[in-house]
This record gives structure tokens, C-alpha cells and sequence, in this order.
């Protein structure tokens, strides 16, 4: 293992944009973090990222089934970390939502017209995911 690895540690995390039959995506509401926001979670140890993303909505939304495509692959910082995000974008899967710890409540929203309380990096990704905005490197 090099210095440069001990000293930059990487955090790999995964977002899921849903889009339902209406063209509309899915946001959550999170009671550990305000406004709205598209669903994800970290990837596990030598998890592929596509099962992690299905894994992580699973358990945060109900999610099966739909077909998962990588739209993007994301950096930041995070504290001393690296922190690389990849979104998914997934057409046809079914919800299954109940509210639990960590996801309060969900919404299908306009990605063109988000709800007001909407966090700034989701705003960000929904205008990339529409062509509204050029898609950027940096989360």
C-alpha cells in the first residue's frame, strides 16, 4: 500500500435517479439530512457498483426490478476523503415504499420542476440527467 493511499483515503457511494412511466424521478426525503434527494448509498467491499445501487434502494425504497444504466461518475471531498459517486439512471422498476429510518417519505417529481426544498447538488443532477446542463465531473 502507498503513502498517497493512506493519506487520501476514497469513499465509493452510488446514487439511483428512478424514473417512472411518466418521466418523472424519484426523490426522498432523508431525516438525517434535509430537503429532497435522489436515493443512494455506499458500495460494500468488493460490491460491484450496479448491485450496490440495487441493493441500497432496495432497502431504502422498495425497489425491484427496471433496467440500470451508468449516467455519470461524480467526485468530492469529504472531510479528508475522496468521496466518488456513480448515478444510475433506472427506467422500469417497481416501488415498493415503506418509511423507515433512514428514508421518511418519497415523491415522483418533474425533474424540470423539483420541489422548492430540493438539495443543490440534486438540482444539479437533474438538470444533466434532462440536457438542461452540461454533465460536470465534480458532485
Amino acid at each position: 500500500m502507498s503513502f498517497r493511499a493512506l493519506t487520501s483515503p476514497v469513499a465509493f457511494g452510488v446514487t439511483g435517479a428512478v424514473f417512472d412511466e411518466q418521466g418523472r424521478v424519484l426523490l426522498v426525503r432523508q431525516g438525517y439530512v434535509s430537503g429532497w434527494r435522489l436515493p443512494g448509498g455506499g458500495v460494500g467491499r468488493g460490491e460491484a457498483p450496479e448491485a450496490a445501487v440495487r441493493r441500497e434502494l432496495a432497502e431504502e425504497v422498495g425497489l425491484s426490478g427496471g433496467t440500470a444504466s451508468l449516467f455519470g461518475l461524480y467526485t468530492r471531498k469529504a472531510g479528508l476523503a475522496t468521496h466518488l459517486v456513480a448515478l444510475y439512471r433506472i427506467g422500469g422498476a417497481a416501488i415498493a415504499f415503506k418509511p423507515n429510518w433512514e428514508v421518511r417519505e418519497i415523491l415522483f417529481a418533474d425533474p424540470q420542476a423539483p420541489p422548492p426544498d430540493t438539495a443543490v447538488t440534486t438540482l444539479r443532477r437533474l438538470r444533466e440527467l434532462t440536457g438542461a446542463e452540461t454533465v460536470t465531473p465534480f458532485w
